[in-house]
């Protein structure tokens, strides 16, 4: 009996564009973020899922509740979806942490496991097995039915990484898309990918404005 997890990163910010780190500071989709949970919502309605969980971050709450709403089911709040803690990367773009924060920030990138992030934020190796234990419990909670969870960039990379035995120290080559649709099965003991960053949804949508 497989159960299926239908990861789901939330929509596009106004600080993803800027490309600065959100971490878990709450902010909203900007309205581009608010169309895509709406074509979402749409690309999955009727689809038969057992749950919609969402990170407790209002973004992935924006994001999953047009989704939620057109299957007629509640968001569950789950706090072990939420994004990484990034300590005082938080609120910071790329360019400023290369100038203010450059030998931290090369460790960062240089993906060390143990490496505890200034400022209180988590390891890599922290995260990784916090997703774990979340997709473990939310497939535990569902034998054999299909679940959605709305979630951040770097828990999806885990979810990658998890699924395909992809080392936690090797470089990124894996879409971490906005609204995309990512498909991990779980066999009772182990994760297999399906299918990952799908937006064909959103990419329909923007086809069909481009032909009117």
């Amino acid at each position: 009996m497989k159960t299926e997890l239908i990861m789901i990163r939330h929509g596009v910010t106004a600080w993803n564009k800027e490309r600065r780190f959100q971490g878990q500071i709450d902010i909203p989709l900007d309205d581009e973020g608010l169309r895509q949970a709406q074509l979402l919502g749409q690309s999955m309605a009727g689809a038969a899922l057992a749950a919609v969980y969402a990170s407790d971050l209002t973004r992935a709450r924006q994001t999953a509740e047009p989704l939620a709403g057109a299957l007629g089911l509640p968001v569950v709040a789950e706090p072990g979806l939420r994004e990484r803690h990034y300590g005082d990367f938080e609120g910071c773009t790329w360019d400023e942490l290369q100038r203010e924060h450059a030998a931290d920030f090369a460790r960062w990138r240089a993906r060390e496991p143990d490496f505890s992030l200034p400022g209180g934020g988590e390891t890599l190796l922290a995260l990784h097995d916090r997703v774990e234990a979340t997709m473990r419990a939310l497939a535990a909670r569902h034998p054999g039915a299909s679940v959605v969870a709305v979630t951040h960039g770097g828990v999806l990379d885990c979810a990658y990484r998890i699924a395909t035995g992809l080392g936690m120290r090797e470089p990124r080559q894996h879409d971490l898309l906005n609204a995309s649709i990512n498909r991990i099965l779980f066999d009772g003991e182990r994760f297999s990918l399906v299918g990952w960053a799908d937006v064909t949804h959103l990419r329909r949508a923007d086809d069909a404005i481009e032909g009117d």
